[in-house]
């Protein structure tokens, strides 16, 4: 009866993983489906520790991510978690062998969206390794199944993937980061006075990351690299709306992509792909 636990809890991180980003869930069905549920156990833990710092705010939230972080690793080292989301990550850790220091960095990361409002360059080059390059990483684990020589070599291209999904994130979501909790990661920004100046220097960045990425999704292997194309074409027309608005516009709401252009970019990226040209 464990295999309908393990099934039950794999589950509940792929219902996670639907409710929270269905660009996210749509782009990992585009995965070999081998890939599909260690990646959805991946989120479903980091879209759960990203919920205690973000969304609980009448809870003590340093508490229960400080219960959640002993829970992870106790999890990992037992092998088994009565916490669905936590039962499931840690098959996919134990599984995939992952690197437990991209665990740690993670939570550092978390830590950090507690206390810090304001970020300089070293902070934020921090916060973005936690929060986002080392998700990529954890994925890459999964990607390459135990082909530490491909990882070592597509490790560089994952960290700018993530970069560019989070600093892309942080762009869409300053409304609610600014207003709402009074958080500014791009170092050196005033988001009372957001000038064109200033979103053009974070959009070069951003720019750089998706460049950097791309090579590596081109050597990604075959089960992995048309599910992370489509995240990856997701997220830059995401990136290219933002682009072409002023900065006011930004501030204003926050930035979607409609479902007819994300129907539209499956069906394009389908097409390079048979054609081999990813």
């Amino acid at each position: 009866m464990i295999g309908l636990f393990h099934r039950s809890s794999e589950e509940c991180s792929q219902v996670v993983t639907r409710r929270y980003s269905t660009s996210f869930a749509s782009a990992i069905r585009m995965l070999h489906h081998d890939l599909r549920t260690p990646i959805c156990n991946i989120y479903g833990f980091v879209r759960l520790a990203d919920e205690i710092v973000d969304t609980f705010h009448e809870f003590d939230k340093a508490r229960l991510l400080a219960d959640f972080k002993k829970e992870t690793y106790e999890a990992i080292a037992r092998g088994i978690s009565l916490n669905p989301i936590l039962h499931s990550f840690q098959r996919t850790v134990n599984q995939y062998q992952i690197d437990h220091q991209l665990i740690e960095a993670f939570f550092r990361s978390m830590e950090m969206d507690l206390s810090k409002k304001q970020y300089d360059t070293q902070g934020y080059q921090q916060y973005i390794y936690g929060s986002a390059e080392v998700v990529g990483l954890m994925c890459l684990y999964v990607f390459c199944e135990g082909d530490l020589a491909r990882y070592t070599a597509l490790e560089s291209p994952a960290r700018s993937l993530g970069a560019a999904f989070q600093k892309v994130n942080f762009l869409r979501d300053i409304k609610a980061d600014f207003n709402g909790m009074s958080r500014v990661y791009f170092p050196g920004c005033d988001f009372s006075n957001f000038t064109n100046a200033d979103k053009r220097k974070i959009e070069a960045d951003i720019l750089e990351d998706f460049r950097a990425a791309y090579s590596g999704i081109r050597q990604l292997p075959l089960k992995a690299r048309f599910g992370v194309y489509v995240a990856y074409k997701y997220y830059l027309s995401l990136f290219k709306k933002i682009r072409s608005l002023e900065p006011e516009r930004v501030l204003e709401s926050r930035i979607r992509i409609p479902n007819y252009h994300k129907a539209m970019i499956v069906v394009r990226a389908g097409v390079k792909n048979q054609l081999r040209l990813i």
